[in-house]
């Protein structure tokens, strides 16, 4: 047994003890996640508002309760997964009205664009992605509900929802009514009976969208929609609902007093808020023009290089965006497909027979750290950890020969592209990978592969020559066109060195 990867100890629901602790905003504190149902995890995650392009804020939380979902699932959860589209509001109306076009248009449009990001991120679909206009009939029940209970008031066709009468909110914020009401600076809004109060239903405006409803014709307010929808899929008591720290106060503490409000008992569970990106230190915004959209990142990065970045922090921490560090996460992208590659090459392409070998080490060490409140910035590390170790052994069996080494190699591959599919990184051939790079398709500039592989064969050539001195100029004449060349013993390969 070589370097710890060859101990059977797999990662698996039923094989082993699962002490799976998550972060609850709700408690301040982690806890044991133990579902509503047995070997069913319920998830809803509040996705965007389509008026305009999503920029790498919406990515790290997409991308953050992707791979919480893919977890979940590699270690034998069944997954219901609810991820929303709010496609009627405020924003949404305003920006149609400025382009002169319909909010159904309008709408359908940044619908369409979020599904071709994500697919360039490498997101699976959620198991249900229901629309806010698709569900005003469950909306209006759950406003029922609220006016049934005593906690709903109408007022000039609007309806709202009265905090005061709730006991417990603030709870998920930690914010007091009173101490809000105290230092308030809202604008008074005479329709209100108190100054925090929320809108629960709009009275319809001219030219805008409405539907009937026991108050008048009128649209919903954006807090309702998300209970509504999340119920209808999920049941009324459900396991995790998230999505970023921006969303927690108002819209989720509002959430969380329309539907325990509505129906007397608990919500969700588990409250999970993923942290900001910051540009170069600095919150995004539009009046510094630092907004980095989905669309033009994947142009410049490797997809799997910015899934990389986003998961290289904890998903509860900031994470700060440079060129610097995209630049980090695509050579390590690269240290992950070169070493996948060089296991090719010592073991063959075919990687069938590692969907049969059992979890190892490199996958429990994994799962402990996703265990931890899905630590993915320590289970990356385990991971580039164990790629050193496999390519030490790799380069030592170059020299001594195979020996023991092929069922650990085995093992570190196998458990590499089971974490792989968590993290959705190292899912592509290596071969693809790299093929693609030398032809400019990640970084946006075309390299002449034949020229280079002419001069690596001279290279080749001057070697065998002994003529060191035109060896080493080749290798000098390669780094000025960016070219990195590996001495391996079945032969030079080359990649293009990170700007």
């Amino acid at each position: 047994m070589k370097e710890g990867f060859g101990r059977k100890n797999p990662c698996a629901r039923g094989s082993r003890t699962i002490m799976l602790k998550i972060y609850n905003t709700l408690t301040g504190k982690k806890e044991i996640f133990t579902p509503v149902e047995p070997n069913r995890v319920k998830i809803y995650v509040c996705g965007p508002t389509v008026y305009d392009s999503c920029h790498i804020g919406h990515a790290r939380s997409v991308i953050v309760f992707d791979v919480i979902m893919r977890y979940f699932r590699a270690i034998g959860y069944e997954v219901f997964y609810v991820r929303n589209f709010t496609d009627i509001d405020d924003k949404i109306i305003q920006r149609a009205n400025e382009l002169g076009v319909s909010t159904k248009t309008l709408s359908e449009k940044y619908i369409k664009e979020f599904y071709r990001d994500m697919e360039a991120l490498k997101v699976e679909p959620a198991t249900e992605e229901p629309r806010a206009t698709r569900h005003i009939s469950q909306i209006i029940y759950v406003i029922q509900r609220l006016f049934d209970a005593g906690l709903a008031y109408e007022s000039e066709g609007d309806v709202f929802y009265s905090v005061e009468k709730f006991g417990d909110y603030g709870k998920l914020s930690g914010r007091k009514l009173e101490d809000m009401m105290a230092g308030a600076r809202v604008e008074p809004d005479k329709k209100k009976r108190n100054p925090f109060d929320f809108v629960l239903w709009k009275a319809a405006k001219p030219g805008e969208p409405s539907w009937e409803s026991p108050w008048g014709k009128g649209r919903p307010g954006w807090h309702i929609e998300c209970s509504a929808m999340s119920m209808h899929f999920l049941g009324k008591v459900f396991d995790i609902h998230g999505g970023g720290k921006d969303l927690m106060f108002p819209h989720h503490e509002n959430e969380i007093a329309q539907s325990e409000g509505a129906f007397g008992h608990g919500f969700a569970n588990f409250w999970v808020h993923n942290g900001f990106v910051q540009i170069n230190k600095e919150k995004m915004s539009k009046s510094l023009g630092n907004f980095l959209m989905i669309k033009d990142m994947v142009q410049q990065y490797h997809p799997e290089a910015i899934r990389l970045f986003l998961l290289s922090s904890h998903y509860r921490s900031p994470v700060d965006f440079s060129h610097e560090a995209m630049n980090e996460s695509e050579a390590g992208l690269e240290k992950i497909y070169t070493t996948l590659d060089r296991l090719s090459q010592v073991l063959g392409r075919d990687e069938y027979a590692d969907t049969q070998t059992p979890p190892g080490d490199l996958w429990d060490r994994f799962c402990e750290a996703m265990d931890d409140d899905f630590n993915t910035a320590q289970a990356l590390g385990f991971l580039f950890d164990a790629l050193r170790k496999g390519n030490r052994l790799m380069d030592e069996a170059g020299s001594l020969g195979m020996g023991g080494t092929e069922e650990t190699l085995h093992q570190l591959r196998a458990d590499t592209l089971r974490a792989g599919r968590v993290l959705g990184i190292g899912t592509e051939n290596p071969s693809d990978f790299f093929s693609r790079a030398k032809a400019g398709e990640i970084r946006g500039g075309a390299i002449d592969e034949a020229a280079v592989e002419a001069l690596i064969a001279d290279r080749v050539q001057a070697r065998k020559d002994k003529d060191w001195a035109r060896a080493d100029q080749i290798r000098d004449q390669l780094a000025e066109m960016n070219i990195v060349l590996e001495d391996r013993p079945g032969g030079t390969v080359w990649k293009v060195k990170r700007a």
